[in-house]
């Protein structure tokens, strides 16, 4: 039976449909006085699950049913995982609200809107720290805090049935190079007012200690960049505009010219020149003119740090960069931390990148990163200074949201509810819980369309992958008489040389069986008898399972 919102109507309810099983692609919800409230609307990556699928969004099904009740989206910031799926999903929920951003977040988003070809009728609104944000029975306040993108900011939700502090992506660095310090002040006046309930992130939960501070990665990557003996090529992520910036100071203090080698990275340095940052650093250069400069004077900022295959380092590092190639004694050093699920190919592409002669430098190696995300000890501080009655820790997998409820009831947070995508969560006091579930789960941007990710497609391109494909095509005569041989071909099963004498074999009993039926005179489900056949051959001597096509024409 669905859910009924309408029971809880007077009650203050959070639906998160996306990064309360993962981190990433983050949609979360408010309901109040029926009425719906939408903060961050965001893309993951996909896995090997999805083969040929690079970027997930959450399903929008369930809010889809409500978007006329749907007063707004608020976007906390311009990270992929916080606004990437709104130039793939708006269209299709039919532009369903205004959107509210701060001018950098806003300057992202545009461009990719139009990317998509969305370019009339999309309401954004800009906003900033002072301002408020009336929305039927939510009135929203944007609190400052530190990230590693500009204008980060937390969301205080206020209505009648308590205040709701949406902390959104965070940490506490007190020298945070780009952007103000988090506004610690505003934070304890909302603790000392009364919250009734943080949504919070968990990214960091199992860390202890703190994150760290950019302005020490901004020294140690100086230090390594000036020891680099050729052309030093960085990579990290390109919405993190707060090590983009340490990267490009880094550089220009070791004396080198700074290059960009990836079309997301012009997108993100425009958006933050557009909106008054890095305004004192000079033109970057072109890929192109990167490889005309000396070796020892050039730095290039590659997209590609979590080895995604269409990225500017994965190419170089297959040597099919339409431009870019490396040498000998070049260095590579990445910048960003290895996100949980990339490993492999992040492993595959530096152990490339050492074949070809190149140096390479992990955050293992040197202090040249640092999260973005709350550690234990920031955690602790933020709950001190909030205080909230409930705790719903979100952005992370089960683990991390887990843990995180562990420590919030250690440190006196009366109730913590471990949220799930789907899952309705009732905010109030005393009777916080989990009351329902609806409709959750992901979609495959693939290509240029949308698809379940389990659907028929999906799944058949994953069988395909795992135990390929077999194509038998069959002209028979009006009488069902075969005219010529059958024709096979096994991409991914069956090599035509090495297994010239298996195909044949396939081929003669297919036409013995249609021979068979043929003489029967029931030819009805002809196709599935050469299924039959093809499967048992193909299982006896390979062990294997593969699609099977079968194309059968017949002559009029």
């Amino acid at each position: 039976m669905a859910f009924s919102f309408a029971k809880h109507h007077d009650d203050l309810l959070f639906v998160p449909l996306g990064g309360s099983n993962e981190i990433g692609m983050n949609l979360n919800l408010y309901h109040y006085k029926g009425k719906w409230l939408m903060i961050d609307l965001g893309i993951g990556f996909a896995d090997d699950y999805l083969p040929g699928v690079e970027v997930i969004t959450p399903n929008v099904d369930f809010i889809m049913e409500h978007k006329d009740d749907l007063l707004g989206l608020v976007l906390t910031h311009a990270h992929e995982d916080h606004l990437g799926a709104v130039p793939y999903l708006w269209a299709e929920m039919g532009n369903p609200c205004p959107i509210y951003a701060t001018p950098f977040t806003a300057a992202v988003l545009k461009p990719k809107l139009k990317e998509e070809g969305i370019t009339h009728g999309v309401k954004i609104h800009t906003v900033g720290p002072d301002s408020k944000i009336e929305l039927g029975p939510f009135t929203l306040e944007m609190i400052p805090l530190t990230h590693s993108i500009p204008e980060m900011h937390a969301i205080a939700v206020r209505t009648d049935a308590g205040v709701v502090m949406h902390t959104g992506d965070w940490k506490l660095d007190h020298d945070p190079m780009v952007g103000p310090t988090s506004d610690e002040a505003t934070l304890a006046r909302y603790g000392d007012e009364g919250v009734l309930a943080m949504i919070c992130d968990s990214t960091n939960v199992m860390v202890e200690g703190e994150s760290g501070s950019e302005s020490h990665v901004r020294h140690h990557l100086t230090e390594v960049i000036k020891n680099c003996e050729n052309r030093a090529i960085v990579t990290t992520f390109a919405s993190n505009v707060a090590r983009l910036e340490s990267i490009i100071y880094a550089g220009l203090d070791a004396g080198r010219d700074i290059a960009l080698a990836g079309r997301s990275l012009w997108r993100i340095t425009d958006a933050a020149k557009e909106s008054g940052y890095l305004q004192d650093v000079p033109p970057f250069l072109t890929d192109k003119q990167a490889m005309d400069a000396p070796k020892d004077k050039i730095l290039i900022i590659c997209t590609g740090c979590q080895g995604e295959s269409r990225a500017a380092l994965s190419k170089i590092s297959r040597e099919d960069h339409p431009v870019l190639r490396l040498a000998p004694k070049d260095t590579v050093i990445f910048s960003s931390r290895m996100i949980p699920g990339n490993e492999t190919k992040i492993n595959w592409m530096q152990n490339k990148l050492t074949q070809l002669g190149l140096e390479v430098i992990g955050d293992q190696d040197a202090m040249i990163h640092v999260s973005g995300h709350p550690c234990r000890g920031e955690l602790e501080r933020m709950y001190q200074l909030v205080r909230p009655k409930i705790a719903v820790p979100v952005h992370g997998e089960p683990r991390h949201i887990h843990e995180h409820a562990k420590l919030a009831r250690s440190l006196q947070v009366k109730e913590a509810v471990e949220a799930t995508n789907g899952a309705v969560i009732l905010l109030k006091e005393g009777e916080a819980s989990i009351i329902g579930t609806v409709t959750s789960g992901y979609i495959a941007v693939d290509g240029k369309t949308l698809i379940d990710t389990n659907s028929p497609v999906i799944r058949t391109r994953r069988k395909i992958r795992d135990d390929g494909c077999i194509i038998l095509s069959m002209v028979l005569d009006k009488h069902g008489k075969i005219v010529s041989k059958p024709m096979l071909s096994g991409p991914g099963v069956l090599d035509v040389k090495e297994d010239a004498e298996l195909m044949q074999d396939i081929c003669d009993q297919v036409a013995e069986e249609v021979h068979k039926v043929i003489k029967s005179g029931k030819t009805k489900g002809l196709d599935d008898r050469i299924r039959a056949v093809i499967r048992r051959i193909i299982g006896t001597e390979l062990g294997k399972k593969p699609v099977l096509d079968i194309q059968l024409h017949q002559l009029s």
